[in-house]
């Protein structure tokens, strides 16, 4: 029998930048090439990147999230009802060498939240039309929180909504209709990618909700509610996980704790069928959270960082893994990198060469623990 996802060896999904990608984004923005040449340039790194993944061993393959600036605004962009604000987010990053800040665009709701067209639709498409056989494609979209967190209620109109209820019934419907639409072009994998589950461990991101007028108790539930009902009507055969991520911009983080504080509903009331979670550095806490894991979900530990490109002890994953084992059945954990390696078009500080050594590490450890 062909092994459902996750798989005992995967990834998160994105992957760094060649840099002839880059470049042709960016002769792309100053207008010096058109979208069908920049386009063409994207197709060819993505047959490449699909092929490396192979090489890596790994039985999953996304396109690297190649096509987009960022891991969550190019999809959340392309929401109706949604646009691009004239203020900038202000998002602290911090690294073992100090702090830097990311300030892209904000978002604002200001019309009903929709479906227009299927988004990333083509993207899929493509991914799927190259992969070999054997392989499954995964299509990574950010979660519906991300759509609420960062703004929160002053993002979103009080004229469109002023029950805020209606809102998230519409993001909800919103994302149930673009999870059909990709399981009628095959999606059989995936991924939500969610920082706001994992921001809200941290009391200092707590404390920024709070100021923005919401309640950090109980965020974190209005946000598995809304992610449940988009996955009430999830197309049969589809595998849906969750990535709860801390930030990762340019080798650095947002947000440190461990996932105790939303732990016991995470796991226990959020619908997907497996969890991706960071555990890469002592920013993650413990392995004691995973006790709250039911029977029948899957945990991929995220123990090989990359935001580093020192390559981790063989043996000293294996045995973090039995340490894991002591609080879920081994049989339900799995392995992967910590987070993406190119959340942002910019990416981390490591080499391909180091991002396919973290790969194959994954794979071997994987093999090591649970064979083939």
């Amino acid at each position: 029998m062909t092994p459902r996802p996750p798989f005992r060896a995967d990834h998160v999904g994105s992957l760094l930048r060649p840099p002839v990608l880059r470049e042709a984004r960016r002769r792309h923005s100053a207008g010096e090439i058109t979208t069908e040449q920049l386009k063409a340039v994207e197709d060819d790194a993505i047959r490449d990147v699909v092929k490396m993944q192979k090489i890596a061993g790994l039985s999953s393959a996304t396109d690297g999230e190649f096509r987009r600036a960022s891991w969550h605004m190019d999809f959340i962009y392309s929401l109706g009802g949604v646009s691009q604000s004239d203020e900038r987010l202000h998002v602290k990053f911090h690294n073992l060498a100090g702090d830097l800040e990311f300030s892209p665009p904000g978002l604002q709701v200001d019309g009903r939240v929709r479906l227009d067209a299927p988004i990333f639709a083509e993207h899929f498409e493509f991914l799927k039309s190259h992969v070999d056989a054997g392989i499954t494609p995964k299509l990574t979209i950010p979660s519906p929180s991300m759509v609420y967190y960062r703004g929160g209620r002053a993002a979103v109109s009080e004229t469109v909504y002023p029950d805020l209820e209606e809102f998230f019934v519409d993001l909800s419907t919103a994302y149930a209709a673009q999870l059909s639409a990709m399981g009628e072009l095959g999606c059989q994998y995936l991924q939500l990618d969610d920082t706001s589950l994992a921001y809200l461990n941290d009391p200092a991101q707590r404390e920024l909700v709070s100021r923005m007028g919401g309640d950090p108790d109980t965020l974190h539930l209005r946000n598995i509610k809304t992610i449940n009902a988009a996955l009430k009507g999830k197309p049969d055969g589809m595998t849906v996980t969750t990535h709860l991520c801390r930030g990762n911009f340019r080798s650095s983080w947002a947000a440190s704790g461990s996932y105790e504080f939303v732990a016991e509903a995470v796991f226990g009331e959020l619908g997907v069928d497996g969890f991706f979670l960071e555990y890469d550095d002592e920013r993650s806490g413990g392995f004691e959270p995973l006790r709250f894991v039911p029977p029948g979900k899957r945990v991929v530990l995220g123990l090989v960082t990359t935001k580093r490109p020192e390559l981790e002890d063989a043996d000293a994953l294996v045995r973090r893994i039995e340490e894991a084992s002591r609080f879920v059945d081994i049989d339900q954990l799995c392995l992967s990198p910590q987070c993406g390696f190119s959340s942002t078009e910019e990416g981390n500080e490591l080499t391909t060469d180091d991002q396919l050594r973290k790969l194959e590490l994954i794979v071997a450890t994987a093999e090591r623990v649970w064979g083939r």
